[in-house]
């Protein structure tokens, strides 16, 4: 995904936050650099969200540590990530945040790259791999390596930042690179010696989902907020189902980039969950949805690699409570 560290504007971007915690119209939300979660923009550009009566500002934080720590403090009410980053060290039980939608699953924007000589995932082993600690890539290799028998532990690994993808895999001695979209494609387009190739791709699995968690301290106070918020979200997807090119003109400024990339990037890497899918992924508060079995095998991968060092539990950190309530 988009995650290009933005360290040095963190303080700047929490600072811009002045709304009061808790605002029974506002909701403050930092997200990756990934137009998985667009329809936040585009919601607000449209007046989704001022249709309800709230207020959405949402603000990109690629770095994880800073948006826990925001959480922490109550300077945000919502964070949006995959499910595995949601899980990752150091939340723990008692850590503010409950998964109450989902909003896209990558279908493409994650992978393995590896040059010419590697034709499968065994023949990985021994092997020096490039990946960044706690990205949807690394879990994407540690379930194909189980799959084979084998392990992280049968790979030499080098923790990079997966914006350096494309020079690390210039790099002979690295066999694969674990990425994301941009930086998966780059590389394998700027190295062309190296002949490499997709060997490991989110479009092969349903493990990669990006979702929306809330403080449950504001959830409770103002579930209705979080219902609006849903809505609006979903009303947003149901946009870009009707009509696309509206929804990447407006999203497109958001990042920087223009539409035509905005499209590419959509068309190739992911797929925004409408409210009935989300609903089915998400459950009701008596019948759990898929995403309870998805977060299980998740939380084992994140366990067994050293990422997360609590196991948590799809009951407790999945409320199905708002969503089942959002209306078509």
């Amino acid at each position: 995904m988009l995650r290009t560290s933005r360290l040095a504007a963190a303080a700047l971007v929490l600072a811009t936050f002045s709304v009061p915690a808790w605002a029974a119209d506002t909701i403050r939300v930092l997200s990756p650099t990934w137009p998985g979660f667009a329809p936040v923009f585009v919601a607000s550009d449209k007046g989704y969200f001022k249709e309800l009566g709230l207020t959405v500002d949402m603000k990109f934080e690629d770095d994880r540590a800073n948006v826990m720590a925001a959480m922490m403090r109550g300077d945000i009410e919502v964070d949006m990530r995959t499910v595995g980053e949601h899980q990752g060290r150091p939340r723990d039980e008692t850590t503010p945040g409950v998964i109450i939608g989902t909003i896209d699953k990558s279908v493409g924007g994650d992978g393995v790259i590896a040059d010419g000589s590697i034709g499968t995932v065994a023949d990985l082993r021994g092997k020096k791999i490039a990946v960044e600690p706690n990205i949807p890539a690394r879990l994407l290799l540690q379930l194909a390596l189980k799959k084979e028998g084998m392990s992280l532990d049968d790979l030499s690994i080098l923790e990079i930042a997966t914006a350096d993808t494309i020079a690390v895999f210039a790099d002979s001695s690295i066999a694969a690179v674990g990425t994301y979209q941009p930086f998966q494609s780059q590389a394998i387009t700027a190295l062309p010696d190296r002949k490499g190739k997709v060997l490991l791709s989110s479009v092969d699995s349903e493990i990669i989902i990006d979702v929306i968690t809330a403080r449950q301290d504001d959830l409770s106070k103002n579930p209705a907020k979080y219902r609006n918020f849903l809505a609006g979200i979903y009303r947003a997807i149901d946009l870009y189902r009707t009509n696309p090119e509206e929804f990447i003109e407006l999203a497109a400024p958001h990042y920087n980039l223009g539409e035509d990339e905005v499209k590419e990037i959509i068309d190739t890497s992911l797929a925004y969950t409408p409210l009935a899918e989300a609903k089915d992924l998400i459950g009701t508060p008596d019948r759990p949805g898929r995403l309870h079995g998805i977060f299980d095998t998740v939380m084992q991968l994140n366990i067994e690699n050293g990422a997360a060092d609590t196991r948590l539990t799809a009951a407790s950190q999945i409320d199905a409570s708002v969503i089942s309530r959002v209306a078509p």
